[in-house]
């Protein structure tokens, strides 16, 4: 197409005779729906505000606790003791002259019933708030509950039992709880011994304790004046400083990906698939907008999580900037930006202030894919300007972006919903070489051309031609778990299932942009891109079925095989980051496990040795109260970064703090969270499993490894290097992790089964 074309109200033109308006009546209709749909959004919102506002009590509790108190009175006995006179006596007096003395006492007694309506709600807000302040059940050993912990699980129950809106438990949630520098430099030293030497080891030593003696205890001042302040004194500075303030590209080196079935194509038909997904994903940010998503648990428990990451999901954009990038989210979008063959197109998904059907949307999907118009000149690679270093990219924007179609264009595609890519390759597990498939599937979620997937959207949707789909989400604004909640829904939507106007969005760039800046940006994502070494395959030999009948948490088993897998793979063990969440606190969302430790170095170097299971079980027991520590607030790197951001902001400087956060984390790990709703049964219906999805290298030199573990008897591992590492080789590191599952498999099989190692947060108990 050749010219962007937007719609507008009205157009006049200046006439001899006077001002001619033209008014277009298509358009005038469209924003008269939009206004309404606005306004019961805005109407839907104040609703949930007052019901959320007043849980766990409902606002019709208020006229209960009204009647109760005239009630009361009409028995000539008086409640308030003495309250409802006092009330009664500093009424203004314009109301005496004009009440009667029994209208009087009844409106004393609204204001009363008011009153102590709203002290009940802040007292059960504040009891919700104690018992989820209680952790202790987390630490408890498999087998009989104690009796501490089934009383908090029946008062949590009882609080509960009303249907909570999305955003119910917010403020009832507690806040993320400050360590002491004696527990976290503790168990920071314990956590490194095993990759240091004895005198690094002392030296090490040495230096905390010089931290903790002279600076540290200035630093911890600060940063508890911030939590008493703050609602989380983590995650604001999270966002800023690890996400937002670095200028490196995003593509690969912070965005991850998620992937479609691995044996399952709903249809193979791009246009109806592409329908279908945008669809599910629309009517999924109706419930996120409407609060009618249930509150996300703890797997097994009526234990809530923090839903706060949810609010900018949809309608969200990562800006750059000179210094740093700023997240930009609107309220609402009635559009989604496609991009295909080069070309950049608006897709209206509302008609009359009705959702478009997926076979509507279908139909305007096919538009595009038969849309034989060549892209405009420079229109085709301006997506790589979203993946490479931020500094430029808010360069370009500044000086050909400020003003003019340009803007307007770009503006469109920020403000959009979310991003479809209609990609013209077939990926998936398919053909001859289903493994090399799926390898070329991550690699293309992950990055692409470079310059067909607009980075900076808060999530983009790939569909490709074959029907197969994935997604590549921003990880400023939210964690993993956030958006494959969303995943999750959206493909169990694809598998239970009027003319409208497309836009073309993009018009002529500036010359001097399109030859020289786009260019050598699409030429530097693709170093970038082309050094990833991705490698995907699924574990089928046995899951946590097998896994949980020895009583070992699946979780830590994993990460016992990974840490045999890198000794193996480069003879000796490294710093090892396994993500964690804290949504247990209020705006809660990631703590690091230091999955290499004492006891599981230990197990390995016994294991290649003589095989000695009792290290396996310490490691296990080990590796889960890490991760139960982690959830509650009690771990190390999140403390130890914010102590650093206060010690720049004081122009302090600590040896100590400067070498613990220079560490690189060779190990980079995470597990993709399945079944947070239980919308697919895996176990009658085993086709139906996801392939879960990944991420790129944390360090030049090391391994990114994502795993979900689908069902009772598979897990799915993503394995990322960068070919120009001679060390690492993502596929030979496959091989080592699938026998190390084999060979510890193999240990624990042979054990008495009379042995009761602890459980983990992976497997809660189903009485919670």
């Amino acid at each position: 197409m050749a010219e962007a074309h937007q719609a507008v109200a009205f157009q006049f033109t200046i006439t001899p005779e006077g001002i001619d308006l033209q008014l277009s009546y298509q358009a005038l209709n469209q924003i008269y729906h939009s206004g309404v749909r606005s306004w019961k959004r805005r109407v839907s919102r104040m609703r949930n505000r007052v019901i959320k506002g007043v849980y766990p009590a409902s606002p019709s509790s208020w006229l209960f606790v009204v009647i109760a108190i005239l009630a009361t009175l009409y028995m000539r006995s008086d409640p308030s003791m003495g309250l409802i006179d006092k009330i009664q006596q500093h009424l203004p007096l314009s109301l005496h002259v004009s009440l009667s003395s029994q209208g009087q006492t009844m409106l004393s007694a609204l204001v009363f019933s008011t009153l102590l309506w709203l002290s009940l709600i802040l007292a059960l807000r504040f009891c919700l708030k104690l018992l989820l302040s209680y952790h202790q059940w987390m630490f408890e050993m498999h087998g009989p509950v104690s009796n501490t912990t089934k009383v908090w699980v029946t008062l949590l129950r009882l609080l509960s039992s009303r249907k909570p809106l999305l955003y119910s438990y917010q403020t009832s949630l507690p806040h993320l709880p400050v360590p002491t520098i004696k527990d976290t430099l503790s168990r920071y030293l314990q956590s490194v011994r095993p990759l240091l030497s004895d005198p690094a080891y002392k030296r090490m030593t040495e230096l905390a304790n010089g931290f903790e003696s002279n600076l540290g205890n200035r630093l911890q001042r600060y940063l508890k004046l911030k939590a008493l302040w703050a609602t989380n004194y983590v995650s604001d500075w999270w966002e800023e400083y690890i996400y937002l303030r670095s200028r490196g590209p995003i593509m690969v080196n912070s965005n991850y990906y998620g992937m479609d079935f691995l044996f399952v194509t709903p249809t193979s038909v791009q246009a109806a698939r592409a329908g279908n997904t945008i669809t599910a994903l629309l009517l999924y940010r109706r419930k996120v907008n409407r609060e009618e998503l249930k509150p996300s648990r703890v797997p097994g428990t009526v234990i809530p999580l923090c839903a706060a990451q949810y609010e900018r999901m949809f309608n969200t954009t990562r800006t750059p900037g000179l210094e740093t990038d700023v997240l930009q989210h609107w309220q609402d979008s009635e559009y989604v930006a496609v991009y295909h063959k080069g070309r950049f197109f608006r897709l209206w998904v509302y008609n009359a202030g009705r959702l478009l059907s997926p076979r509507e949307i279908e139909h305007q999907i096919q538009r595009i894919l038969d849309d034989p118009s060549p892209p405009l000149p420079g229109e085709e690679r301006l997506g790589a300007l979203t993946a490479g270093d931020r500094v430029p990219w808010h360069q370009m924007r500044k000086q050909y972006f400020s003003s003019g179609i340009n803007k307007r264009s770009l503006d469109i595609i920020e403000r959009a919903a979310f991003f479809v890519t209609l990609d013209d390759e077939e990926q998936g597990m398919k053909g001859d070489d289903p493994a090399g498939n799926l390898d070329r599937y991550a690699k293309s979620l992950l990055h692409g051309k470079c310059y067909d997937r607009w980075f900076d959207k808060s999530f983009s949707i790939v569909i490709y031609k074959n029907g197969k789909n994935g997604l590549n989400a921003e990880h400023s604004w939210a964690d993993a778990p956030t958006i494959a909640h969303l995943w999750e829904v959206s493909l169990h939507k694809t598998i239970t299932s009027n003319e409208w106007s497309l836009w073309c969005i993009i018009s002529l760039l500036f010359p001097h942009c399109r030859t020289i800046m786009i260019s050598l940006s699409c030429w530097f994502r693709c170093l970038l891109a082309d050094d990833v070494d991705c490698h995907v395959f699924p574990f089928r030999e046995f899951g946590k079925g097998r896994v949980k009948k020895l009583r070992v948490s699946p979780d830590a088993f994993i990460q016992i095989s990974l840490q045999l897998a890198y000794y193996r793979d480069r003879g000796g063990f490294c710093l090892t980051y396994e993500a964690s969440m804290t949504r247990l606190f209020r705006e809660g969302r990631t703590e690091t496990v230091r999955s290499c430790s004492n006891e599981t170095c230990a197990f390995v170097k016994a294991l290649e040795g003589e095989q000695c299971r009792r290290l396996l079980r310490l490691a296990s027991e080990g590796h889960q109260n890490l991760y139960r520590m982690a959830m509650t607030g009690a771990g190390i790197d999140r403390h130890l970064f914010c102590l650093y951001v206060v010690s720049k902001y004081l122009g302090v400087d600590s040896p100590f703090l400067k070498e613990v956060l220079s560490e690189p984390w060779r190990l980079s790990t995470s597990q993709t969270p399945i079944q947070q709703i239980e919308l697919f049964d895996i176990k009658n219906h085993p086709d139906y499993i996801s392939l879960g999805g990944g991420f790129g290298p944390v360090a030049d030199d090391g391994y990114g490894v994502s795993y979900i573990i689908v069902g009772e008897d598979m897990i799915n591992f993503h394995v990322s290097s960068k070919y120009s590492c001679k060390e690492t080789d993502s596929h030979r590191f496959g091989a080592e992790i699938h026998k190390a599952l084999q060979d510890i498999m193999a240990l624990m099989s042979a054990e008495p089964k009379s042995a009761a190692p602890s459980r983990g947060p992976s497997q809660p108990k189903k009485q919670l």
